[in-house]
């Protein structure tokens, strides 16, 4: 029971934090599309489109450096349990299947890049890719 007030006093806070920031950011007259274009928002990450024909490549870009970058840190930690196995044999053979699967898995995202433009705008036509 006591848990479960905690959980609600927590949530009401939260609510409220959000509430008073933006009614905080109304006040001092904050916008949402102030230094994007009117097809994009300002957001803490930058100006996100709002058009799908535009949205779409914006997504892509971000997943896949998203993809890039979980692969690159895959490679390090993989090069970082050969550099500390001490000559183990196992430890070995499990580093380089995790360098090995990052590497795989970066390969599959590019081509996955190359077959969808090749479906989606050499095959089906579809504007906006």
């Amino acid at each position: 029971m006591l848990k479960r007030k905690i959980g609600l006093m927590v949530t009401l806070l939260i609510s409220f934090g959000f509430v008073l920031k933006n009614s905080v950011l109304a006040q001092h007259g904050y916008d949402p599309f102030d230094g994007c274009s009117t097809t994009s928002i300002n957001t803490a990450i930058g100006c996100i489109p709002i058009e799908m024909n535009v949205f779409i490549p914006w997504l892509m870009t971000w997943l896949f450096g998203v993809v890039g970058g979980i692969a690159f840190l895959l490679m390090v930690y993989g090069f970082i349990l050969i550099a500390t196995s001490s000559g183990d044999e196992k430890k070995i053979q499990g580093a380089k299947e995790t360098i090995t699967s990052a590497i795989i898995g970066l390969l599959v995202c590019i081509f996955s890049v190359f077959i969808l433009r090749l479906i989606a705008v050499n095959i089906l036509q579809i504007p906006g890719f």
